[in-house]
């Protein structure tokens, strides 16, 4: 069996991230016509919570050690439970083009804090392609947006929702350090379930009432765009640093075009096609890493003597 580097493993795992959290747009479509945002995201932190604690009891995880359940807790109830209800409520309430150039804030601010409270390095190459990925986001949220109307409650729960996400990564990020990617995602998907008990109601009465595939929707994202793809984020996040982690995730708008083309028959066009090109030039900036060039003279020259 072939070994793979750490550095590789992480590149994978970031990209089924990326890929899977691309695909739960178009389930979304589906299961928001037939869900409230609150139900939609208990339903879903429901089935990924039921998936992660399966697999944990198969692989006997065990509880996370209390060092890291500050965390977990934080993570749990901003992102898992604040963001997924908020951005569900707010894409209600706004056109394309707004949740895009609001949402995608969110990358920054991880940016932001991280470097604040974890001393991330922000070299010019992660900046300057975040700033490329940004601009390809916001291009291909107002190319898709059909002009609908936007109420500034909705701009708020778009930009309360980016607070959260960021802030929820970068709380999550220390608990990776003393807890493993599959603890970490557990539990802080069962906070997040806690955190959206009270619309238990509103679900069962809508699940009574909702076309099946709005369910199956619902449950794939579930299991797939959260139970495995924030597994996945977890292992990755924990071997490389928050800002890096968070430009990653401007790949996904362009792999929405992607998708929306194929499953939904919704042909792109020019200005689309080119700020997907952007998402993806600026994410493979800012993982790009500059070419060091040893002189001749530096790798000829003596190393000094130790000193007894």
């Amino acid at each position: 069996m072939m070994n793979v580097s750490p550095s590789r493993a992480a590149a994978a795992a970031a990209t089924v991230t990326v890929v899977l959290w691309a695909s739960a747009f178009v389930s979304i479509r589906s299961a928001g016509a037939a869900y409230s945002p609150g139900a939609l995201a208990l339903g879903r932190l429901l089935a990924g919570a039921l998936t992660l604690g399966a697999i944990c009891l198969v692989r006997r995880e065990g509880w996370p050690p209390r060092a890291a359940w500050r965390g977990i807790a934080i993570s749990g109830l901003l992102w898992f439970g604040f963001y997924m209800v908020a951005l569900n409520w707010g894409e209600q309430q706004v056109d394309a083009g707004t949740a895009a150039l609001v949402v995608n804030v969110g990358p920054l601010l991880i940016a932001l804090l991280g470097a604040r409270l974890l001393g991330d390095p922000m070299p010019p190459r992660l900046l300057a392609g975040m700033a490329v990925s940004f601009a390809g986001a916001v291009t291909v949220g107002l190319s898709m947006s059909g002009g609908g109307g936007s109420s500034v409650f909705g701009v708020v729960l778009c930009l309360l929702a980016a607070v959260a996400y960021a802030s929820g990564v970068v709380a999550q990020k220390p608990a990776l350090g003393r807890a493993s990617a599959l603890q970490v995602t557990t539990f802080g998907c069962l906070v997040g379930a806690l955190v959206c008990l009270p619309f238990t109601g509103q679900l069962f009465h809508e699940a009574a009432r909702a076309p099946l595939p709005a369910t199956l929707n619902m449950v794939y994202l579930g299991v797939f765009p959260t139970a495995l793809a924030f597994t996945t984020w977890a292992y990755a996040l924990s071997r490389t640093t928050a800002s890096r982690m968070g430009a990653t995730t401007y790949a996904v708008p362009a792999l929405v075009v992607l998708m929306s083309w194929l499953a939904l028959g919704e042909v792109p066009g020019t200005v689309t096609l080119v700020g997907g090109a952007l998402c993806l030039a600026g994410v493979a900036v800012s993982r790009s890493r500059p070419h060091r060039r040893t002189s001749r003279t530096a790798r000829e020259e003596p190393r000094p003597e130790r000193v007894p």
